[in-house]
């Protein structure tokens, strides 16, 4: 094995970056601020794909696909969604190479320039609008449910793997509805749905809020969020679903017929999680040791490890170890049984350890003679020997405990780490001595807004939903407020 991982203690950001690279996950890209995201790394990925692909079918949703370049002309028709993502645009201007004359490779061959330049996605929103007005003519053609997985680029200048890369994966949703009270019924909808992928797949406790207009999306009337507190103290928003309302059917005139003959305008959402998602599930649940995976998510969620002294002894191992993977298969249970005498066990243990295996079975020629098998658990390091007498149905249950007790001890953490200020001089203590999401008052203005992130590099993270209504003064400026809101720094 390679040296130990840095500590999260010593260096936090080193840890995360280490972590990344040795547990196979991503690694940075010959094309600046872009990643390759590995085949363990892409398996977690695909878990998550998996399962919130289902959850959006389950809801009526169907995936289509649109095209990577947006005529820039589609960017220029929603005032405030150009504006905000403007300075992140990479813009395609000419369509053709040639020889460079002076024999120094391939130029841009300045004959071919675009007529109109193309923008490499940052989101979808114009490009499907202008599609959405050839496919919505009369209220029986609504609601439109449609889900794109597609890769999206903001040209970042700091980038972190996962966390911020210039490209990155994500699942876009687009939909257009009759009524503003349905469009609003979707977003939150779908709100609930990533809180419940964040909570029940990721065992990652999240609040569920609206964004300032600050922090809405651009050309977004609503912005609804989920935000994660990971063990830096730092806050990481996990997902958005936003209303629209009628700016992009204006922007891109898409009008229905409805019941009575009249044309109306549609209403639409947009909603959307990232790679970003598996940043969060590193940060949330990781130690200095290695990855710590929630079972749903693991890609390997067993691994039997054989301790022996020779051929026979081995031999008997893999045949008891091949009827357990049988039986764990047979439940829905990924195993990996691995037999390579290229490594010591020592070695398989750290390695499996680093990548965040839930849980490790070690069988040597003892345990085979008293009908037994160490278990190793990954989320609190713990081992126990077990009989082999229904040892598959004991590892099911140990399987949902891990998931269970990992999302116990994240949510322990946000709790313990949640403060409610009543002062400025009491915020800016806490952010500096122990970060977390602080619970304050806010007069409401986006001036003051402004001016606390300025001063503390603090941001509204949301507005929590349902939250009690509490009369108050802001912290910073001794206005009136009617509820506290959440601050924290944040990725």
């Amino acid at each position: 094995m390679s040296k130990a991982l840095p500590t999260r203690s010593e260096n936090y950001s080193e840890w995360y970056n280490e972590l990344v690279k040795r547990a196979d996950l991503a690694e940075n890209s010959a094309v600046r601020g872009c990643m390759v995201i590995k085949p363990y790394g892409y398996s977690i990925w695909e878990k998550m794909q998996r399962a919130l692909d289902d959850m959006f079918k389950e809801t009526g949703h169907q995936n289509a696909y649109f095209p990577l370049f947006i005529p820039k002309s589609y960017l220029s028709k929603e005032a405030s969604h150009v504006e905000g993502f403007a300075k992140e645009c990479a813009v395609v201007t000419h369509y053709r190479l040639k020889n460079d004359p002076n024999g120094k490779g391939v130029i841009v061959d300045p004959d071919a320039k675009l007529e109109e330049e193309l923008i490499v996605r940052p989101t979808s929103e114009t490009v499907i609008w202008s599609t959405y007005k050839n496919w919505i003519q009369s209220y029986r053609d609504l609601p439109l449910l449609i889900n794109q997985w597609a890769n999206v680029v903001r040209w970042e200048m700091r980038t972190r793997l996962f966390l911020r890369t210039a490209e990155f994966l994500w699942q876009e949703g687009h939909t257009a509805h009759s009524t503003s009270t349905e469009a609003i019924a979707e977003t939150e909808q779908m709100l609930d749905i990533y809180a419940t992928f964040a909570e029940e797949w990721m065992a990652l406790p999240v609040l569920k809020g609206i964004k300032t207009p600050n922090e809405r999306f651009a050309g977004a009337v609503e912005t609804y969020c989920i935000e994660a507190l990971m063990q830096d103290g730092k806050a990481l928003q996990t997902g958005t679903s936003h209303f629209l309302g009628q700016n992009f059917a204006t922007a891109f005139d898409v009008k229905f017929q409805d019941k009575d003959g009249k044309l109306e305008y549609v209403w639409g959402t947009s909603w959307g999680v990232s790679t970003r998602l598996m940043g969060a599930l590193i940060m949330a649940h990781s130690d200095d040791s290695g990855l710590v995976l929630p079972p749903k998510l693991a890609p390997i969620q067993v691994v039997i490890v054989p301790i022996y002294k020779n051929e026979e002894q081995l031999a008997a191992i893999t045949e008891k170890a091949e009827e357990i993977k049988k039986q764990l298969k047979k439940m829905g249970i990924s195993v990996k049984y691995d037999n390579n005498d290229a490594y010591k066990p020592g070695y398989k243990f750290a390695e499996y350890e680093l990548k965040g295996v839930p849980v490790r079975l070690a069988m040597g020629a003892r345990d085979l003679e008293n009908g037994t098998v160490e278990v190793a658990r990954r989320d609190t390091k713990t081992k126990e020997t077990v009989s082999l007498e229904g040892i598959a149905a004991f590892i099911g249950d140990l399987l949902d405990n891990i998931q269970e007790s990992i999302y116990n001890k994240a949510l322990a953490f946000r709790e313990e780490n949640t403060f409610r200020v009543d002062s400025f001089d009491e915020f800016n203590q806490v952010l500096d001595t122990k970060g977390g999401f602080i619970l304050a008052h806010w007069d409401g203005t986006p001036e003051t807004e402004e001016k606390i992130k300025e001063e503390t590099k603090a941001t509204i993270r949301c507005i929590p939903l349902n939250a009690q209504q509490e009369s108050g003064v802001c912290i910073y400026s001794g206005k009136p407020s009617s509820q506290r809101v959440v601050f924290a720094r944040a990725y």
